[in-house]
């Protein structure tokens, strides 16, 4: 019973956080609308991988130096929000795209390129986030003990990321559905200026955020 009280207790709090709208979430629509289905699943198995190293930071104890150390968190919070702004700043400059384009078929296929492109931004994104691996101190510091087994960490851990896996899976599928995404490729300019200014906003939030504030 302690085990499933916990376990209800992480997939809750991880629901509502994961699913309030952040730079995982914008970057994943962004990708998904302007590129294809397959570039947001792409940028979400990004940050599922981003979330599973910073759950195995936390497990090696790396995750509380982050939290403690003041000039560590800095670096990787301001490494996180230049790269949220560089890639704001390049969606600022979209074009508007031709009638063809708009109305040529969606191709199911995305070049090999462009898939990892989609990947490494999901990633980087998750990464040079510290704000994440706060965000598993704060929850995993009330749940788990000393004497909690390591395999039960990890299903903790495994949880988090399940749930935000499937979330921006959802939400990829959603914005690329053929009538959506025609909707947005038609205003596709002012869409990703939009996200471009969306993402810069969190850029410039992560840079002033404080540790002391999780």
């Amino acid at each position: 019973m302690q085990f499933l009280g916990d376990w209800l207790t992480i997939f809750v709090a991880g629901c509502l956080v994961i699913m309030t709208p952040g730079p995982n979430f914008f970057l994943t629509i962004r990708n998904s609308v302007t590129r294809s289905r397959q570039a947001g699943i792409f940028t979400a198995a990004g940050i599922a991988i981003g979330d599973c190293t910073h759950i195995g930071l936390w497990l090696v104890g790396i995750g509380v130096l982050i939290s403690k150390s003041i000039l560590l968190f800095n670096v990787i919070k301001w490494l996180g929000a230049a790269y949220l702004i560089v890639i704001g700043i390049q969606s600022l400059k979209a074009e508007k795209r031709s009638n063809s384009l708009v109305q040529a078929p969606l191709s199911p296929h995305l070049p090999s390129s462009q898939a990892g492109t989609a990947f490494r931004s999901g990633l980087i994104t998750c990464l040079l986030n510290p704000k994440v691996t706060l965000f598993f101190l704060a929850l995993f510091t009330q749940i788990i003990r000393p004497g909690t087994p390591l395999i039960v960490q990890i299903i903790y851990g495994c949880t988090i990321v399940g749930i935000e896996l499937c979330w921006l899976l959802f939400v990829a599928t959603v914005v690329s559905q053929g009538t959506v995404k025609r909707t947005f490729l038609s205003i596709s300019h002012w869409f990703e200026r939009i996200m471009g200014t969306v993402l810069i906003f969190f850029g410039i939030r992560l840079a002033i955020a404080q540790a002391t504030n999780d």
